[in-house]
């Protein structure tokens, strides 16, 4: 579920030729560095059972969808090939053994299964693994094939209907994060999770996460996505247009494409926060780096894990290594000219959708009151 469109480099616009500053990590420099290939060791080929237990109803909702989408293979190739995602995992795992021995492992979204392997691998006792798509029969034979059958049961079903055989867990371990941090909503699961399997003294991963925005110069990008509606061989399509232009673009953005600094809007605590807290409302001030002009604000999100022995995580920012989430891309219908050392203001609304809550309802509300540009608009957008 990724956009494989490739974005133009932007033409920059400038009013003085100054240097742009360079931003500061929005993690702490002890974050471990993510390696170029994801190394998992062969294990010895074993023929025992896999428990494996199918609770999924064959008769489909339309949220069913969702579950179908990562029942091909292709999705979960490109989240594995995603080596700052699952590269960091493995670290947490591997470089953290002390978590996972002897203990209780649910893994959350389980896919392929290769976090329950990671875990088995670290001496867990037990992981059970949860996953609704009909990946979780490739997630059986890739366990049983791996020889990790006496280690990890596979659930087929959504976690909020499945019964575990046990009555507490000692760690819930999901990848759980999408497009805008928020997307799919699966975030709601674990939590759900947490609030019914987990020990008191038990461990989510990973525990914390936050979202980011900036702002950005993207001229050649929205006129040929946007701006395009306008004409198409001499008709008016601008119909099209807003609806184009409510739709939150995910893609990789060039980091020189960036005006202003880049603001925190809001940190999730996975062990503590509720359900409601996904639907928050955040200020935020963008100061500009440079004279430039504003064309989308782009919002991306960092992870972090705090209980291991050193902290770890990533960020998908655009001036950290690119991953499977890229970037999300909110154009601006006002093209703003923004001097050096003047603030874009504003409040950013988010909330899962009330007919489809996978979907996420987006509202921008933003002014700039500067010596070239005074503007003040509120925006919707619908991630779906």
């Amino acid at each position: 579920m990724s956009f494989n469109n490739t974005r133009h480099q932007a033409t920059k616009i400038r009013f003085n030729d100054e240097e742009e500053e360079e931003e500061s990590s929005n993690l702490d420099d002890s974050i471990v560095a993510t390696e170029k290939s994801i190394a998992i060791d062969d294990v010895a080929m074993q023929d025992p059972d896999v428990s494996f237990v199918d609770g999924c109803d064959d008769d489909k909702t339309s949220a069913d969808y969702y579950f179908d989408s990562y029942s091909h293979f292709g999705i979960h190739e490109e989240m594995l090939k995603d080596v700052v995602r699952t590269k960091t995992y493995q670290n947490v795992i591997y470089q953290n053994k002390f978590l996972f021995k002897d203990k209780v492992v649910l893994d959350v979204g389980a896919g392929t299964g290769i976090l329950s392997l990671f875990c088995a691998k670290a001496g867990a006792a037990h992981v059970y693994a949860v996953e609704c798509s009909h990946m979780a029969n490739m997630a059986k034979e890739i366990v049983e094939s791996n020889g990790y059958s006496n280690v990890i049961t596979v659930l087929k079903g959504k976690i909020e209907e499945i019964e575990l055989p046990v009555a507490k867990v000692d760690i819930i371990i999901s990848e759980w994060m999408g497009y805008f941090l928020l997307f799919e909503n699966m975030l709601n699961s674990v939590l759900y999770t947490r609030d019914k399997w987990l020990v008191n003294d038990g461990i989510v991963l990973p525990d914390q996460t936050s979202l980011y925005l900036t702002a950005i110069e993207d001229a050649e990008y929205k006129e040929d996505k946007i701006e395009f509606w306008n004409n198409v061989y001499g008709f008016d399509m601008t119909c099209i247009k807003k609806q184009a232009m409510g739709e939150p673009l995910v893609d990789t953005v060039d980091q020189n494409q960036i005006v202003t600094n880049c603001q925190k809007l809001k940190t999730m605590d996975i062990s503590k926060m509720v359900s409601g807290d996904t639907s928050f409302t955040a200020p935020f001030k963008l100061v500009a780096e440079r004279d430039d002009f504003i064309h989308a604000l782009v919002a991306y999100f960092d992870v972090s894990f705090t209980k291991c022995h050193k902290l770890t995580g990533f960020s998908t920012g655009p001036r950290s290594r690119a991953t499977h989430w890229k970037q999300t891309v909110l154009y601006l219908e006002d093209v703003l000219t923004i001097c050096q050392g003047e603030a874009l203001s504003g409040s950013m609304t988010v909330a899962p959708n009330k007919k489809n809550p996978r979907d996420i309802d987006i509202m921008i509300k933003y002014s700039l009151n500067g010596r070239r540009c005074v503007a003040s608009r509120t925006q919707h957008y619908k991630m779906r």
